[in-house]
């Protein structure tokens, strides 16, 4: 069992502590933001730690982190804070709910963030900092770098590879064999039947690439 510190206060943050206390072993005793969005002592009950001092207070020798952000900035910002905090020294977690369905959870990467119904076949990795909302179906024999997003009901299909930075809207759906490049953007009930190209935007079924826009200026 770790003891955890959770970076934000937002919504995700709140779901972070539901779900930890309710369907994990770990125990929750902070959570922690950068000093400038600190407006209480306290959230959810439990205390409110400035980033900038947060090892002072909680050694990373005896604590661990989990930062489960939105996706915001192509999973930059997530990133971002990941990043420091291992700069810090801490060991994240992941969380994987008790109500997925993935037969070795040793190809689950840190600080990831599965809720329930997801389905992860065998031979299928993913790596770091990797968000999948609920209900998602994550094909096999496929490879899913750091920092992507799944939100709810994508399909990805077998042997497909998915490059770091992605975004999948509701109901996407990736047939098998493609490969995902870095960036990617993917619209709401769209479907990918080639491979993308880095920082594009896919909507539509057959999806066709956005002209004239990157995925980071649009989220």
């Amino acid at each position: 069992m770790a003891k955890v510190i959770i970076f934000g206060v937002l919504d995700t943050a709140e779901l972070a502590h539901y779900y930890l206390e309710n369907d994990s072993d770990h125990e929750v005793v902070a959570f922690s933001v950068n000093r400038e969005y600190i407006t209480e002592e306290s959230f959810r009950g439990l205390p409110l730690v400035a980033f900038e001092d947060v090892e002072n207070i909680f050694s990373p020798a005896e604590y661990s982190f989990f930062a489960p952000m939105t996706g915001r900035n192509m999973n930059r910002n997530r990133e971002a804070i990941y990043d420091q905090v291992k700069a810090k020294g801490y060991q994240f977690i992941s969380y994987i709910s008790s109500h997925a369905t993935i037969l070795d959870r040793k190809v689950i990467g840190d600080n990831c963030f599965i809720l329930e119904d997801n389905t992860i076949q065998p031979f299928t990795t993913v790596g770091n900092n990797v968000v999948m909302w609920s209900g998602n179906h994550i094909g096999h024999h496929g490879q899913i770098k750091d920092h992507v997003f799944f939100t709810s009901h994508v399909v990805m299909s077998g042997h497909c590879v998915i490059e770091s930075y992605s975004f999948f809207g509701v109901n996407s759906t990736i047939r098998d064999y493609m490969t995902i490049a870095q960036g990617t953007l993917v619209g709401m009930a769209s479907a990918i039947t080639k491979d993308t190209e880095e920082w594009g935007i896919y909507i539509g079924n057959p999806a066709k690439k956005v002209p004239g826009k990157k995925s980071f200026e649009a989220y």
